[in-house]
């Protein structure tokens, strides 16, 4: 039998908690006077609660008769909520797992459902299982998506979705879904080896999330029949109601690139629907300058805004989560066998708390933010600096490919007939077209290409960040693809903008090449905005260049792609020009 994460404590542990409710043990913690919300109820309550370790023993109105070494926690005046959870976090944005965490934590988001495409892609089995493992030691509760796809053309995917690799995933505790499934068309169209895995995966309880925008109903249904339980692609209250007319929990989104959750709430209340109990909310992964109002904490501020009363919104993001992932005996309420992860409210008009609880420990306290600090060497788990040992040279501008990327936004590509003279060293100035590679990080294959809308003055730009972890080079100048190339190799990663001068802007990602190690005001978002403004000043008229680089390769997303296998046409599903060997 698979374990699943309500197997989180043990047989031993059980019995000290019992004991701490039989009063032959104090407990660690006791909340005094609290004023609490009863998720079930819909009603605040009035007690005190008792936790021990990490875990909430009882909740009423009694107080304990042993409080030996036990901290007392005086409420009064208090609201205080489970902790929040983001279920569909994406958290290698420019930061780490852990520097999200440590981020959302602090402002009351103490669970985050997370993805697992870096880890599938960048590291063994064994390490990354082993990594789940050691994250979840930190106060945040950190748990798991297990993908069935790429969500681009891999040239290694059949070793990456390896059966073995698969089971190991969906059977981890920590892994509590599958998905997302940014490749329904292939599930729905005959590919029955994805639709084993969802099958496996409804077989070990854990909800399917769907990846599904602009679907019909006929897609919808055809897609709950094969498992799929939730969706957050809605961008329109209509698109609400077919996902939850076929049965299907539905997540509302506010990113930065689908800020749609207030009008989705407008739309809604405009059709009279106010039942919100199989409603979620997500921030689906945004970049950091984008985080810096919060987390779910905004999310219901903004969503208390549109009309929905505060309990309903805190259940969006609490007890309806950990309904829909089976795991509500586990989190997303105040009550007895939970993970003690609270939220102390000020009052109800402001749902950033003041301290907050995370598996125990305080996160947050006293208004200020305290989550520990932890040491952990990524290294050890096969996410070492990137040295690039090979060189780029100008025998591999191959650039003779008829057709170029052009680009609508900042994710939608469609194809355009190149007619530039692509032997020349520069490309003229008066144009928005530049030169684009994507290359394999290990500097066995390239893709050449004129990419148009990106920029319009780009001198060189290189980045290691990208959906797959294989270099972009954009740049009007030959020499300045080199010598971004140059400045990214010593970095050892990251992402680099150049002039004739030098470096105007740059993200180090020390991690593998993909990943900061720097905290989310620790600098990160500085770096971040300083790249946003220096690519604006460029030409980049879009609202959010580390979604471009993300999604070059993404084959979910319209029109054509460039990716490992070369430049690839999202609705043949073809490749229409193949990347050459170096």
């Amino acid at each position: 039998m698979v374990k699943g994460f309500s197997h989180y404590w043990t047989k031993k542990q059980i019995r000290e908690q019992q004991a701490v409710v039989q009063g032959k043990t104090a407990p660690t913690l006791v909340i005094k006077n609290a004023t609490y919300l009863n998720s079930f109820r819909k009603s605040w309550m009035e007690g005190n609660i008792w936790i021990h370790g990490d875990r909430i023993v009882y909740a009423g109105t009694d107080m304990p008769k042993l409080l030996d070494s036990t901290e007392i926690y005086d409420a009064a005046g208090q609201y205080v909520v489970p902790g929040y959870i983001e279920h569909h976090a994406h958290p290698f944005q420019l930061y780490n797992p852990l520097s999200l965490a440590k981020y959302a934590s602090e402002r009351g988001t103490t669970t985050l459902i997370n993805d697992n495409m870096p880890f599938f892609f960048h590291l063994d089995k064994k390490k990354a299982l082993t990594l789940l493992d050691e994250i979840q030691k930190t106060p945040a509760t950190m748990l798991w998506w297990a993908r069935y796809d790429g969500q681009t053309e891999l040239r290694n995917s059949n070793d990456v979705f390896a059966c073995s690799n698969m089971r190991a995933w969906l059977d981890h505790p920590y892994v509590v879904q599958g998905g997302e499934l940014t490749d329904w068309p292939g599930a729905l169209y005959g590919d029955d080896q994805m639709l084993h895995w969802m099958l496996e995966t409804k077989d070990v309880r854990k909800p399917i999330e769907g990846h599904l925008p602009g679907a019909g109903e006929k897609t919808i249904a055809q897609m709950a029949m094969m498992g799929v339980d939730g969706d957050h692609e809605s961008m329109s209250g209509d698109d609400v109601l077919k996902r939850l007319d076929a049965g299907m929990v539905t997540s509302l989104r506010y990113s930065s690139i689908r800020p749609d959750l207030p009008v989705i709430l407008q739309e809604l209340h405009e059709k009279n629907f106010r039942q919100y109990d199989r409603l979620l909310m997500t921030t689906d992964g945004s970049p950091p300058h984008f985080m810096k109002k919060g987390m779910m904490d905004h999310l219901i501020d903004l969503a208390v805004e549109e009309g929905v009363p505060l309990i309903e919104a805190v259940n969006m993001v609490t007890v309806n989560v950990a309904t829909h992932y089976h795991m509500d005996d586990v989190i997303g309420m105040i009550a007895p066998g939970r993970l003690a992860n609270l939220n102390f409210l000020e009052n109800q008009e402001n749902p950033l708390p003041q301290d907050v609880l995370a598996k125990g420990e305080w996160v947050r306290k006293n208004n200020q933010p305290c989550f520990p600090d932890v040491s952990f060497k990524w290294e050890d788990y096969g996410f070492s600096e990137l040295n690039l040992d090979w060189e780029l040279t100008r025998q591999d501008f191959h650039f003779s490919m008829p057709l170029g990327l052009e680009m609508v936004n900042e994710v939608i590509i469609k194809p355009y007939q190149i007619s530039l003279d692509l032997t020349r060293e520069e490309l003229p100035p008066d144009t928005d077209e530049n030169f684009m590679m994507l290359i394999d990080r290990n500097g066995k294959w390239l893709v050449s290409t004129l990419v148009k809308g990106f920029a319009k003055d780009i001198y060189g730009f290189a980045s290691s960040f990208s959906n797959t972890g294989d270099l972009i080079l954009i740049g009007k100048s030959k020499q300045g693809l080199l010598d971004a190339f140059q400045e990214l190799k010593r970095r050892k990663g990251g992402i680099v903008l150049l002039d004739r001068e030098g470096v105007t802007a740059s993200v180090d990602l020390p991690i593998g090449g993909l990943l900061s190690s720097l905290e989310m005001e620790g600098g990160l978002v500085e770096e971040e905005e300083s790249l946003r403004s220096a690519l604006a000043e460029k030409g980049y008229t879009f609202g959010d260049p580390i979604y471009s680089l993300l999604f070059f390769s993404a084959t979910h997303l319209p029109f054509v792609r460039i990716t490992q296998k070369g430049i690839f046409d999202v609705k043949k599903k073809r490749v229409l020009f193949p990347s050459i060997m170096r």
